[in-house]
């Protein structure tokens, strides 16, 4: 499984993850709903599980994705600063560009 964090996205989510509390734990990217031939997603800071896969990423942050789940493979996660400031998680391997 494959997942890209982009820069701006990299450098708050290495924040978040060095927090004291947040030691030991991993982000996690999951599916909130699908329809069609897309979906849409969330994250969390985590523990992986039985049913997860860890996927390392060019920008040293490990990323837990859960196994044969076809809508997560290929996820790029990006962080933007306007017109509001956020993250964006999408697909585009899949089709998925962004919300709609």
């Amino acid at each position: 499984m494959n997942v890209k964090i982009t820069r701006n996205a990299a450098k708050v989510l290495k924040l978040e993850l060095d927090k004291p509390e947040n030691e030991g734990k991993k982000l996690r990217v999951y599916v909130t709903h699908s329809h069609g031939d897309h979906a849409h997603y969330g994250m969390a800071i985590d523990e992986p599980n039985e049913k997860d896969v860890v996927v390392s990423t060019d920008k040293e942050i490990d990323v837990i994705l859960e196994k044969d789940n076809e809508f997560l493979d290929g996820v790029r996660i990006d962080y933007f600063y306007v017109p509001e400031e956020g993250f964006a998680v999408t697909n585009p391997s899949k089709g998925n560009s962004g919300d709609h």
